[in-house]
């Protein structure tokens, strides 16, 4: 019950709000004796956090973290591990004409009609703010990986309609978009001001790719590592869709072209994107997730409100005009603590 708790061995459980005093995270079952530092985990959230440039909402949050147990001289104790985040520049006001009012995309009507009340301010526990926790987590879920060489990058292959048409991975961190392709990189900030004076939003897609990943991760039938990951980035609220390796195109394959040949040295392509029946094959992890656009919009749009009365609404405020580039570091954070609730399972059988 409650849904805020993710994983089995590994597990995170979430709480907060967008407007609340603080937000923060629990880790159970990490193991002892880990590095860990506050750097470590603000290093991440620096990726995430708002206002860090133009293309993004002016919302100030320093998102300084407070670790308040499990870490002991510098090393994780192997008992759960508390982070804290306080929020610092939450602006309830700005919500109050919205407190009657279900805004359109939002979660605003389906809170209200499961649990019989809601938090109108910036969405409350449903508000985009609560990945900061995650993201958190995922930064300590990225040292048990370490451990085995596995590493997780994300970043932008799509925004607005424009997509990268190269990977370089010493760009992803050059450009606000976190985009491997420079010249897509300026086509995105174009777009972006394009549509920020027509008032409106963008989506995109995030691509993850994960490498050294060892094979034999992952369970048979329900525990599927890709069904598990597609669960994980799902979770992420702007997620609309999810695929991978080949992913929808692979629809449209023939088998003997979907299949990837095995030699001695190797696969020689990779259109399972690293992943076969549900277990890792040790080549590389290949991940793509739809992310919609923001539906906070000073655009009128109708919608009701408590009472059921139509209304029309525009919503200004401080707000994205995508998810992009902020649920790029949520994404692979959401990778990478599955990969490691994964790897752990995998370890308490061999």
């Amino acid at each position: 019950m409650g849904g805020n708790t993710f994983g089995q061995l590994f597990r995170l459980t979430t709480w907060g709000e967008s407007h609340g005093p603080a937000l923060g995270a629990v880790i159970d079952g990490c193991p002892p004796r880990i590095p860990l530092t506050v750097a470590e985990i603000e290093a991440e959230l620096a990726r995430r956090r708002p206002g860090a440039s133009e293309f993004t909402s002016p919302r100030r949050e320093p998102d300084r973290v407070e670790i308040l147990s499990g870490v002991f001289a510098g090393l994780t104790t192997g008992t759960p591990i508390s982070l804290i985040i306080y929020n610092k520049d939450a602006k309830s006001e700005a919500y109050e004409p919205l407190r009657e009012v279900y805004r359109p995309g939002h979660g605003d009507y389906t809170y209200q009609v499961k649990y019989g009340i809601r938090d109108h301010r910036g969405g409350g526990r449903a508000s985009a703010r609560e990945t900061a926790a995650r993201v958190a987590a995922g930064a300590v879920a990225q040292k048990v990986l370490d451990r085995q060489g596995i590493q997780v990058l994300a970043y932008t292959l799509e925004l607005g309609g424009v997509r990268a048409q190269t990977v370089a991975w010493d760009q992803i961190w050059q450009n606000p978009f976190f985009c491997p392709d420079a010249v897509a990189a300026e086509a995105f900030a174009a777009r972006v001001q394009e549509i920020r004076q027509k008032k409106d939003s963008l989506g995109g897609v995030v691509e993850v790719r994960v490498q050294g990943c060892p094979p034999g991760l992952g369970e048979p039938v329900f525990d599927k590592l890709d069904a598990a990951l597609a669960q994980a980035v799902m979770s992420v609220g702007a997620v609309k869709g999810v695929e991978i390796g080949a992913g929808f195109a692979a629809a449209r394959l023939l088998g003997s072209q979907n299949n990837d040949p095995l030699t001695p040295t190797g696969f020689t392509t990779n259109n399972a994107g690293g992943i076969l029946a549900g277990i890792s094959n040790g080549e590389e992890i290949v991940l793509r997730a739809a992310v919609k656009p923001i539906p906070s919009i000073a655009l009128d749009q109708q919608t009701i409100d408590t009472g059921g009365q139509p209304q029309t609404i525009n919503i200004g405020g401080r707000h994205d005009i995508s998810a992009i580039p902020r649920i790029v570091p949520v994404i692979a954070a959401m990778v990478r603590l599955t990969l490691a609730d994964y790897l752990l399972r995998q370890g308490a059988i061999s």
